[in-house]
């Protein structure tokens, strides 16, 4: 590409003193950097460029593109600030400083520093550099962009360590920003480096039929057109197709349901622009008096915008009687915005951004408030899980809009608010009523916190992933921070009430907690303890932990009774009510070619076929024919609930072990005294993780005083 691209670009948008300044820039740029060049072999000035005509394709300002020139020429050429200032104002020195901050980060090599921390730093960085001029990211994204299309010139390793992090931060940050062009551009580059064989085995798959569905689209466009010319309705209908990224996530989808990729009917899309938004819904009731709609599949994103700003009316229409096809409506100035979110309306006046574009970015706001709270790694995860999601937005009982994560919380919403009001909380009313802490809020919803008057502080079962009271990272930040400040000493004795309530009932048979301590990496008890008490670890942690360590030094605890295979695992002669189990010599797996062994008295035993054993049984009539059924592998597992009596109890428990998808064999009652009562409930659990959490939501029902895990196992 020559600069002669890039002007007659900006020209199609800019006025004539601004595109003077994108071409000074230009020219300065190429002066700068003449004679380097890139690892591709191009002149160094191609990356530049490229840069800066991504940002001209979405019609960003002249400042915005002279710097996207200029952003390698301090570090690569030399060249100071304060000249770059001199010719191009400070305007374009204040974008091109930013910019060039980002790219100062110390390699991990350098530094040796996690890659994990690098990139985190690199993020805090670039949102903090964003708070201040989003122009400096909307630079930073282009930039990725560009080198994401040359990343083959890589090593290996490099370009799969380069694509994860645009495929969880950058093409995320994009879709924020509402640029949609750029979010998947990124998307299938960096999916076409992480997943080679399955993006070029989509491609091969959309390709085979790309003219059969582009016949079909064509066909059906011209007869939607014609419709809508009849009802008076300029329109302009035309065929979107789906992207390689998308097409491989859905169908994640239709595997899960049994569907092929034959079975997905809507890699092609209809779009439909018209020019106002009456002549949306007068397009929509056109569509839907022609083409039978699929109730379900309507979704008005025009008076409930997406939090990026999208606006569309989406529909699904049985088309041609049996073809389902999704229709996009949407009018000319929707669309802009829709495929280049906040580059589509960058409107500058005296270098201020004008309000309708700050309420849409307001949420970088927030981020400010976590510069000084957090470290590298912990902003990482804020930015993923509360910024970089999908987004819910619920109202106080005076009527303000807070966002907050899809699956937030009131508990959520209460630190959202403030942090004292998230220590104090002990109650949330949704809409008038009543809700449970953990209760997953929904779009509209109405959350009043009911707090204490005294500041009794958070609960470490808030803690607990596995209860979800807490969706959100900033949440549980602010809630380890209030633990950390305690005393060491009470933090030790909450770890100690923790180690005694939370593990010991799972009956683990655990060696003694100086060796725990140690296993996992604390110097001793009491420093597992104050762990435990701050929330630093939680004791399903543990748990996970202490069963790999000990697993991985050979001396194993036995978290579980032996296995039992579901009745369908192993057919013999294709029946799957026969009693088997699996042979500890060779210890097959589902996929393994297997044979049967007629035992004395213990049903079927099922080997490898390549067994030592089988090899040289001399009694070969005592081997039979056996196949893998449906492979399920639980333990039995007796779990004692003591709780105070009441309507429901057993109910409520039973409807959290269905829940959780675990069959519940047999249910027991002990003896009454007074109103308690002693529950008996037989579980098959695949896993003691699985077993804990069941325990955990068991422990919160109401009522409910003790859970323990019935009988004690030893160390093996």
């Amino acid at each position: 590409m020559d600069g002669n691209a890039l002007i007659e670009q900006a020209s199609t948008y800019l006025p004539e003193d601004k595109v003077a300044l994108v071409k000074a820039a230009y020219e300065f740029a190429a002066k700068a950097h003449q004679g380097q060049v890139r690892m591709t072999g191009e002149p160094y000035l191609e990356h530049p460029l490229n840069t800066a005509m991504i940002l001209a394709e979405f019609h960003l300002d002249a400042e915005t593109l002279a710097a996207a020139l200029l952003h390698d020429v301090p570090e690569d050429c030399g060249i100071s600030l304060g000249e770059i200032e001199s010719k191009f104002g400070s305007q374009v020195v204040k974008l091109v400083d930013g910019v060039t901050k980002l790219n100062k980060l110390a390699s991990r090599a350098r530094t040796g520093e996690a890659e994990s921390k690098v990139q985190a730093e690199n993020l805090r960085k670039m949102l903090m550099a964003s708070a201040e001029d989003l122009r400096v990211v909307l630079i930073k994204l282009a930039d990725r962009l560009h080198n994401m299309r040359t990343l083959g010139v890589l090593p290996a390793e490099k370009r799969r360590a380069i694509a994860q992090e645009t495929l969880e931060i950058y093409a995320p940050l994009a879709h924020r920003l509402g640029m949609r062009q750029a979010k998947w551009q990124l998307e299938d580059l960096a999916f076409r480096y992480l997943k080679p064989r399955v993006y070029h085995r989509i491609a091969r798959l959309v390709a085979g039929k790309r003219a059969e569905r582009e016949g079909f689209i064509n066909e059906v466009s011209e007869i939607l057109g014609q419709e809508l010319d009849k009802a008076g309705i300029k329109a302009k209908v035309y065929g979107r197709p789906k992207h390689i990224y998308s097409i491989y996530q859905k169908m994640g989808k239709y595997d899960a349901q049994g569907k092929t990729f034959g079975d997905i009917h809507d890699l092609f899309a209809l779009r439909v622009l018209v020019d106002s938004v009456s002549d949306c819904y007068k397009a929509l009731g056109v569509i839907h008096n022609f083409w039978r709609p699929i109730p379900e599949e309507f979704d008005d994103f025009i008076a409930n915008p997406k939090d990026n700003g999208y606006r569309a009316l989406h529909t699904t229409v049985m088309c041609q009687g049996t073809t389902p096809l999704e229709i996009q409506i949407r009018t000319y100035d929707m669309h802009r915005v829709n495929e280049y979110g906040v580059a589509a309306h960058w409107l500058y006046k005296e270098g201020k951004a004008s309000e309708r574009f700050k309420d849409e970015v307001a949420w970088l706001q927030q981020i400010g408030d976590w510069r000084e709270e957090l470290d590298s790694e912990e902003f990482l995860e804020s930015i993923k899980t509360d910024v970089l999601t999908d987004r819910v937005f619920v109202y106080t009982p005076k009527g303000e809009i807070k966002e907050l994560p899809k699956g937030a919380t009131p508990l959520d919403f209460a630190f959202r608010i403030h942090t004292d009001l998230g220590y104090r909380c002990i109650g949330a009313k949704v809409n008038g009523r009543l809700e449970p802490l953990n209760y997953t809020l929904r779009n509209g919803d109405v959350v009043e916190i009911v707090a204490s008057k005294i500041d009794k502080g958070p609960s470490l079962d808030w803690l607990n992933p596995e209860l979800g009271y807490i969706k959100t990272s900033h949440a549980r930040t602010k809630i380890r921070q209030w633990f950390a400040k305690q005393e060491r000493s009470q933090c030790i004795e909450a770890g100690k009430q923790i180690w005694d309530r939370e593990l010991k009932k799972l009956g683990l048979g655990l060696p003694g907690v100086d060796e725990v301590a140690h296993l996992l990496g604390y110097d001793s008890a009491d420093d597992l303890f104050a762990a435990l008490g701050n929330g630093s670890i939680h004791s399903s942690q543990v748990v996970l932990k202490l069963s790999g360590e000990l697993e991985s030094t050979g001396e194993g605890v036995e978290v579980l009774p032996p296995r039992k295979l579901s009745p369908v695992s192993i057919n013999v002669l294709g029946v799957g009510d026969l009693l088997t189990r699996l042979a500890n010599c060779c210890h097959p797996l589902p996929g393994d070619e297997i044979i049967g062994y007629i035992t004395q008295g213990r049903g079927i035993s099922v080997h490898r076929r390549d067994c030592p054993n089988i090899i040289h049984e001399e009694e070969k009539e005592r081997l039979i024919e056996v196949e893998w059924g449906d492979v399920a592998q639980v333990y039995p597992v007796t779990i004692q609930v003591d709780a105070w009596d009441r309507v429901g109890l057993v109910r409520d428990i039973s409807a959290i072990i269905a829940e959780e998808g675990v069959n519940l064999s047999e249910v027991s009652m002990g003896n009454h005294r007074d109103e308690s009562v002693t529950l008996y409930f037989t579980l098959e659990v695949k896993s003691v993780a699985q077993l804990s959490k069941i325990m955990s939501r068991i422990y919160s029902v109401w009522n409910v005083v003790s859970v323990t895990r019935k009988g004690e196992l030893s160390v093996s």
